[in-house]
Formats: structure tokens, sequence, C-alpha cells
């Protein structure tokens, strides 16, 4: 019974954590109402994680009454991270520790464009810090990841056609100057490779390539953790290595490049028939409660994007792949056929054979490593967090 009750009191601590740090800063009556728990309970729980240094608790009005306003503790120095999908937009904003302090996503309309996607940001971005009661005098930097070539010097996009309504916008420049902050902008894939090789799955290895596979395919390159640009940004983009040389033209120009094959419109185009309209985020929802039909189209994609990784394998010699992306959140359905097709086509290496593992930071990888990027350009490389074994 006591370790019941142990158990069950740390469930409850950690859903209250995890609701700040989702939020940000909430009363206890908030709290109370969107955790599910007694308002005694939070009370407790918020009491032990103050005296533990936890949580920031001071006095605030809400609708029109006294309230006392609970927030994450973090340390001097803000960063923020911004990931503008395709169809979606998230920021996370941590402190200088890359501690988790708020975090919210939002959908973005079809083909949105760089000023009012950048407004968009700008206006949340100073929501999410009032609601952890900092400002932007606190915020060291901004990291924005984008699903697309970009030239880091200069913070564009750097081929023109392949996120229409951001061509040319001095995205970095525009950003900063709305917000008085140091802005740093790079490809989404890269930023994903920058996380999981900092924090994430590929921690443990000097070289690693991070697999994007969502409404397109990218990839990120670290060497020696080091990301691997090339120039102008365009190193890792396999979504624009031809698998078809009849196949569809891209909207890079070229035909039967790999996201006409795998990329969102595709994978739906091939299910419209046999399942009707559908979205990215059904097929992955849909192959995950076993649709026999979802399954076989995450699959064939996952045996595509391997045998494109491949190449791109045999060329860098990693010692890691690992995969992210909305189609990465069906685990083996998508890894295993990809697993499959580079053993085959990689030479085997004994001494340290090639893994393919799952993203350990799931769909938080690229803000997260727009805010490594952010805190990297702002104050010197972060450490490398390492295994309780010191590996």
């Amino acid at each position: 019974m006591a370790g019941s009750q142990t158990a069950l009191r740390e469930a409850n601590r950690a859903t209250v954590v995890d609701t700040i740090r989702r939020y940000g800063g909430l009363t206890q009556v908030e709290l109370a109402a969107t955790t599910g728990l007694s308002a005694a309970t939070v009370s407790n729980i918020v009491r032990e994680l103050q005296q533990a240094g936890e949580v920031d608790v001071r006095a605030t009005i809400h609708n029109g009454r006294r309230a006392m306003l609970v927030a994450m503790v973090h340390r001097t120095g803000l960063a923020a991270g911004v990931h503008v999908g395709t169809r979606h937009m998230s920021i996370t904003l941590t402190d200088s520790a890359h501690q988790v302090l708020v975090e919210q996503a939002l959908p973005l309309p079809h083909e949105h464009r760089a000023d009012t996607s950048l407004d968009r940001a700008a206006l949340l971005l100073v929501e999410l810090l009032e609601r952890v009661g900092s400002g932007l005098d606190e915020l060291l930097g901004i990291g924005i990841g984008l699903p697309a070539p970009v030239d880091a010097a200069t913070g564009t996009v750097s081929v023109p056609g392949i996120l229409r309504g951001w061509d040319d916008a001095p995205v970095a420049q525009v950003m900063s100057k709305r917000l008085g902050v140091p802005v740093f902008v790079d490809n989404d894939a890269n930023l994903g490779a920058l996380a999981e090789s900092r924090l994430g799955a590929s921690r443990h290895f000097q070289d690693s390539v991070y697999v994007r596979a969502s409404h397109g395919t990218g990839a990120g390159i670290a060497l020696h953790r080091n990301l691997h640009r090339g120039f102008a940004g365009t190193a890792g983009e396999i979504g624009h290595v031809q698998v078809d040389a009849q196949g569809h033209v891209c909207l890079c120009g070229s035909r039967g490049c790999l996201n006409t094959v795998v990329g969102a419109p595709a994978l739906i185009e091939v299910l419209r028939a046999s399942r009707g309209s559908l979205t990215l985020r059904d097929i992955v929802a849909l192959a995950n409660d076993g649709d026999p039909g979802c399954r076989q189209v995450v699959e064939d994609a996952g045996a595509t994007i391997g045998a494109v990784v491949a190449g791109l394998a045999i060329a860098v010699n990693p010692q890691c792949v690992v995969v992210g992306g909305e189609l990465a959140e069906t685990g083996e359905l998508l890894i295993g056929p990809m697993r499959e097709a580079i053993r085959r086509r990689v030479p085997l290496n004994h001494i340290a054979p090639l893994e393919v593992v799952a993203a350990e930071l799931g769909p938080n990888a690229e803000a997260m490593g727009a805010v490594l990027l952010a805190l990297e350009n702002t104050r010197g490389t972060l450490p490398t967090r390492t295994s309780p074994d010191g590996d």
C-alpha cells in the first residue's frame, strides 16, 4: 500500500511539472483544473517543488482576484527555438541549461508566407515569455528551423521554389528587428541532427546522420559532432535525390525526386482511392492503429528512404542514423524497412556496425536544435550531455 501511494505521489508530481512546462506559468487553481487533481494535492505538490527549488511561486491577479502563479525556476538567460514546418509551427522556450520552460504548437495554412508566419512567431514568443514571468531582455537569442536549404550566413532560403512564400525573405534580419534579439536560421533537419548529437540518440557518436521524414524528407549531417552544411546549406538534401526517372516534377524543378515519392502529397494520393481524403497525421494514426493500407504505405516509404540514405551513408560513413519527423512516429513500421534497406546496401563494418535508431527527442528535436543553435551562437558551445558511466 505504501509503495502504491508513493508511486501515485510521484505520478501526480510529474503531471504537475509536465503541465507547467507545457503551459508556462499557471495559478494553482488553473493547475488543479488542467491536471484534474484536487486543490489540496496541487498545493502540497507545489510546496514540495518550491522547497526543492524547482518552481517559483509569486502573487498575481487572476480574474480580478489574488492568486499564486507557479512557474519553473530557470537559470539566467533564456533561448527560444522556432520550428516552422510545412503546415505547423512550434516554439520551445528554455533557460541557458536547455531546461524546457514552456512550449506550444499551432497550425499554419498551406503555403504560408514568411511575413505573416514570422509575425505569428514573434507574438507567440512574447506571450510565452509573459507566461513564465520573463521578458525580451532575458532572451539571449532565437533559433529558427525551416524545411528548406538555408544559407546560414545570411539566414535566407538558398534554393528558390522549395518553400513557397519564403524566397528572398531575410528571416534572421526580419525577426531580429522585430524583437531586438539575435536570430539564427538553419534547415530543420540540420537542427534535428544538432539536437540528437548533443542531447539525444546520437550523443555517444562522433559522426551521425539525422533523417527527417515528414511532409518532405531531408537529412542533417554531424561530423565530429559539428554540422556539415555544405556550400549555401544544401548538404543532406536527400529529398531531391532522383528515385524515379519518369516520376512527377518536384518543387525544385527536377523529375522523380524522393519527395515526389514519399512526401505527404504522394502518400495521401496513393491512399485516396481506398481511404478517401487523409492528412499525414491521419496516415500515421491509422498505421499505428493497424490499418493495413496505411501500414503498407509507411513500410514502402521506409524502404525507399532507406535506399537513398544508404547512398549517403556510404559517402559519409556515419556511426549512427537517427530517424525523426512525423512518419517516424510509426516506429519500426518506418524504421525497420529503412534499416533493412541500409543493411543490404552499406558494406558491413565489423568494427563499428552502422546503427539505425529512432530519435530520442521525438517531435521536439528540431525546436531543441534551434534552441542549441541560438545558445551556441550567443554563449559559446554547450557541453555535450554524457551518460551516467561517463561515456
